[in-house]
């Protein structure tokens, strides 16, 4: 990276600290969350790039007023089958792999991140684990990940470059209390993410589920005491803005939903709506789910950690895919 880019990166880190966001920036807004955004124009100026098996201006209405979108039925059994199994190879035998683990037990405290080699096995195969950027190893994870029927509908809402900003891989539901995603997941621009989740499996009622609250992304952003992102001088916690979310999605009457989708759909949502995971209530019962972050390449020209170094990338259905600097033996050694 060369130093006028080095200069520029440090201005904007500057400018984040010393003037913190207080809500999107309007100029930089995708199309679709802007006032007046007209779909019909829209598709018929920029149809999609790819056939996909759904409506599309019907997913983009629900995607403004709603928030989300669900794609039923768009992936095959057998990819996901594939992409299931490079995951059993992972966590049967950890000590031959390199990627970043995340378990929220308090055994493991205070170092909860760790190399996949550092826990022991069995509690891999428990509850609170977070499988970090498996994609990077897995090939089945990076074509799953940038389906066409995926792929299609993000280009419609970015009209932009899309890439690939962080995955994540569930046995469990997460029991996450509800919060949004752009406080924590950052780019340069926090209005260009999108996430997905790619359900692995039926999902039951008991397991855990994903909720939302529908039309949330609209709502007032929350204030840290350091703008709207999260950051190390914040001075609000978590758990307020957990309680600001509920409390406003109440005040503001956006119905709560609980998502019980099928193996092989997708649930792609806005950074903004307000979700969680519900509580498990059968220990046993499973909820397989691949959830991927998105981003822009205006947003995010390079890998997330490592803001300063020019990014190896892959090209999969037109999306980049940035190679992880930490772990570069462990590019895709799953195939």
């Amino acid at each position: 990276m060369s130093i006028v880019q080095r200069v520029i990166r440090k201005a904007e880190s500057l400018k984040d600290h010393y003037f913190p966001l207080k809500e999107f920036d309007s100029s930089t807004l995708p199309w679709i969350d802007k006032p007046g955004a007209n779909i019909a124009d829209f598709l018929a100026k920029h149809p999609p790039r790819y056939k996909v098996p759904y409506n599309m201006a019907e997913k983009l209405e629900n995607w403004e007023q709603k928030g989300y979108a669900v794609l039923e039925n768009v992936i095959s059994e057998e990819m996901i089958d594939k992409f299931w199994g490079d995951f059993q190879e992972l966590v049967q035998n950890p000590d031959k792999y390199d990627l970043s683990v995340r378990i929220d037990l308090d055994e493991f405290k205070p170092n909860q991140e760790r190399n996949i080699k550092e826990f022991p096995k069995e509690a891999l195969l428990g509850k609170y684990v977070k499988i970090n950027d498996f994609h990077n190893s897995s090939v089945a994870g990076k074509k799953l990940m940038t389906h066409p029927a995926i792929v299609s509908f993000l280009e419609a809402i970015f009209n932009q470059k899309v890439v690939v900003m962080q995955s994540l891989v569930f046995m469990y539901g997460s029991q996450q209390p509800t919060h949004q995603d752009f406080p924590w997941v950052t780019a340069k621009i926090p209005s260009h993410l999108a996430a997905a989740w790619i359900a692995l499996e039926d999902i039951k009622i008991d397991s855990g589920p994903l909720y939302y609250y529908i039309g949330s992304h609209k709502m007032p952003k929350f204030d840290f005491g350091s703008g709207i992102l999260f950051k190390k001088d914040s001075t609000k916690s978590p758990l307020e803005f957990a309680q600001y979310l509920d409390k406003t999605c109440a005040e503001h009457q956006y119905p709560k939903e609980t998502l019980l989708i099928k193996k092989g759909d997708v649930l792609i949502w806005h950074a903004a709506l307000a979700h969680g995971g519900s509580m498990i209530t059968n220990p046993e019962q499973t909820r397989k789910s691949f959830v991927c972050h998105y981003s822009t390449e205006q947003a995010l020209p390079y890998h997330r950690n490592f803001v300063t170094q020019e990014p190896v990338k892959q090209e999969f259905n037109g999306v980049y895919i940035y190679n992880n600097p930490v772990f570069p033996q462990s590019e895709d050694v799953l195939k």
